[in-house]
């Protein structure tokens, strides 16, 4: 599955260029703050490859129940990113997505 380009934020991470992106509308679940926010990572060079996605415990932004929310940061991408790739994630090799759960005890900074 690869990012669209529009909308997605490029990043450096030591040293190689990712792509990522918070879905701009919620879902369902998400509006009604049922599931928490995701975001989703790729490699730029070679696009289309194996896809991060990462859950994290707050609500999206953007929530029908006005529930708070934080913003993502690039900061907490790069942790996001460093911590999958520790975890075995393997952005340039084809296959599923690899999914990244953050919940209360691991929240990022």
């Amino acid at each position: 599955m690869a990012l669209n380009k529009r909308g997605s934020r490029p990043i450096v991470v030591d040293g190689k260029g990712y792509r990522w992106i918070v879905r701009r509308k919620p879902t369902y679940s998400q509006g009604l703050t049922w599931s928490p926010l995701s975001f989703a990572v790729e490699r730029t060079d070679p696009p289309g490859r194996a896809t991060l996605v990462v859950q994290l415990a707050s609500p999206h932004p953007a929530n029908w129940m006005n529930a708070p929310s934080s913003p993502v940061l690039p900061s907490a991408v790069a942790s996001a990113i460093r911590q999958a790739l520790d975890l075995g994630w393997q952005p340039n090799h084809p296959g599923s997505s690899f999914m990244l759960n953050l919940g209360d005890e691991d929240q990022l900074p």
